[in-house]
């Protein structure tokens, strides 16, 4: 196999294709568009999948309350800046880039909820752009259109436009690495690798496993452009230091990563409806990708982006726990745009009839991700509950035996009630750093920090069948003896509980 723009592959096609181009792409079946025509359409290419993304992307944006990790980023965007820099010593390490990006939108447009969602709308409306605009260079601007307008109308496009965490902006990362790799080993200067190598790094802060979509590139690379090998490894290398970096000062200091899971049967086969919102989708996208085999240069780019992460991490799950859907998002954009390849290839009622079909399979999917319950975590719904029934000298007790020991009670309540609409956390003896998920320490002394409380409302994660149970020792007993349970509510994920004493008229 030379340095070519094509692997010679043996005769598909009729006589009037070649090796060089077994899909007969070079043929055109209809005349020559005149050069305003074909701007139009490569304005087009970029233009319609960002409105259509923006669109989806900003509709009830704010419906769903933050889920957990969300809480998290909220943390971080509503600490100093030295709080938020300071996490790079303990356990939220892993998070700390994109908490300073958000800490910085946050300075600007605040911290609500369709505010901390702002960055991952705009980085995933962006990438819809880029998404198209790729397309369109390497194929043709109708193809940029199709592959933009399916990579918009996946739900988990949607879904993660609107996550308060770094998943949009990495898809945006691996895109625009993609866009830059093409630009620098068609042209390759200084610049365009230097402007790569920047790509790398921050596609690497967002998320160190998406530097697996450089494996995919390296096999592009020495496949057909291996004149150019040489300057790519230098590029790609200087640009996974600083993820290096900073995951051997996450591992040197015992900090926090993800809890992933082994690749078992049943969750690979939750896969495809993990990655692309509906499994019917991902078996759409599957066929469509046959159509788009890698016998020319540019589908072997997006095969490689789409099929070699995967494969990779699968292989290094047999190691170590490490699969997780979410980490191969960035690879939609490459099935979205082999999908589209194909589609390109067939009449335009065919094309949009396969459109219209991921509209329709991914709409129950569309509409469930704008639920105020998404996620199973009703966050803001608990809040409004107490907000509705407060009373004054209310107080408030967390589970400690919940995961961070009662943290995402305390954020929850700390984000979505102002301090003087907020029950008392009666047995706190510090107070709760909203940027650290670390339990807060209680006194010993229940009955004397409880005092005179006559009502008491229990926060807990998870649906308990008994509120007060596993609250620990004294705590729980002196609840049971001293309190009587006046009314449960079990917003979607979590458990609250109004407690008040013999003596209190409700």
């Amino acid at each position: 196999m030379t340095d070519a723009d094509t692997m010679v592959l043996p005769r598909l096609g009729t006589p009037e294709t070649s090796d060089e181009d077994p899909w007969g792409e070079g043929h055109a079946t209809v005349p020559d568009r005149p050069v305003t025509d074909t701007h139009r359409w490569r304005v087009a290419a970029w233009l319609v999948p960002a409105l259509l993304m923006g669109a989806l992307g900003t509709t009830r944006a704010g419906a769903a309350g933050l889920r957990v990790e969300e809480l998290a980023t909220w943390g971080g965007a509503a600490s100093s800046w030295g709080d938020t820099w300071s996490t790079l010593h303990v356990g939220d390490a892993a998070g700390t880039p994109y908490h300073l990006v958000v800490r910085s939108w946050a300075a600007v447009f605040g911290t609500s909820d369709l505010a901390l969602r702002g960055p991952s709308i705009v980085a995933m409306t962006v990438a819809a752009a880029l998404v198209g605009a790729l397309a369109a260079r390497m194929f043709t601007p109708g193809t940029g259109v199709l592959a933009g307008v399916v990579f918009a109308l996946l739900p988990t496009t949607a879904w993660y436009a609107q996550e308060a965490q770094p998943y949009a902006l990495t898809v945006l990362a691996a895109v625009l690495a993609s866009w830059l790799l093409q630009a620098a080993v068609d042209r390759p200067r200084f610049r365009c690798f230097v402007l790569y190598a920047g790509s790398v790094v921050v596609l690497g802060l967002c998320d160190v496993t998406a530097l697996l979509l450089l494996v995919g590139h390296g096999w592009t690379v020495f496949a057909f452009r291996r004149a150019v090998a040489g300057r790519w490894l230098v590029a790609a290398g200087v640009g996974v230091l600083p993820a290096a970096g900073l995951l051997w000062h996450i591992l040197r200091q015992g900090g926090w990563l993800p809890q992933l899971s082994s690749p078992s049967l049943d969750v690979l086969a939750a896969t495809p409806r993990e990655l692309f919102g509906v499994t019917a989708l991902g078996a759409v996208l599957l066929a469509l990708a046959l159509f788009s085999l890698p016998l020319r240069y540019p589908a072997a780019l997006y095969t490689a982006w789409a099929v070699v992460p995967p494969l990779v991490l699968l292989l290094v799950a047999q190691v170590t726990p490490i699969w997780l859907p979410q980490l191969m998002l960035f690879t939609l954009p490459a099935w979205a745009t082999l999908g589209a390849a194909a589609l390109g290839r067939v009449r335009v009622r065919w094309s949009a009839g396969v459109l219209a079909a991921i509209a329709v399979i991914g709409a129950p999917v569309h509409v469930a991700v704008r639920e105020p319950d998404r996620r199973q975590l009703a966050t803001r719904q608990l809040a409004e509950i107490i907000e509705h029934r407060l009373q004054p000298g209310d107080g408030v007790v967390y589970g400690p035996a919940d995961p961070a020991g009662g943290w995402v009670g305390r954020s929850v309540l700390a984000h979505y009630l102002p301090a003087d609409r907020r029950p008392a956390d009666v047995l706190a003896t510090a107070p709760h750093r909203v940027d650290r998920r670390l339990p807060v320490a209680e006194c010993v002394d229940v009955a004397g920090c409880l005092g005179g409380t006559r009502r008491l409302w229990v926060v807990r994660l998870g649906e308990q069948a008994d509120p007060v149970q596993d609250l620990g020792g004294a705590k729980e007993r002196l609840l049971r003896t001293r309190y009587q349970v006046a009314q449960v509510w079990r917003p979607a994920g979590l458990t609250l509980a109004l407690l008040v004493d013999e003596r209190t008229d409700l």
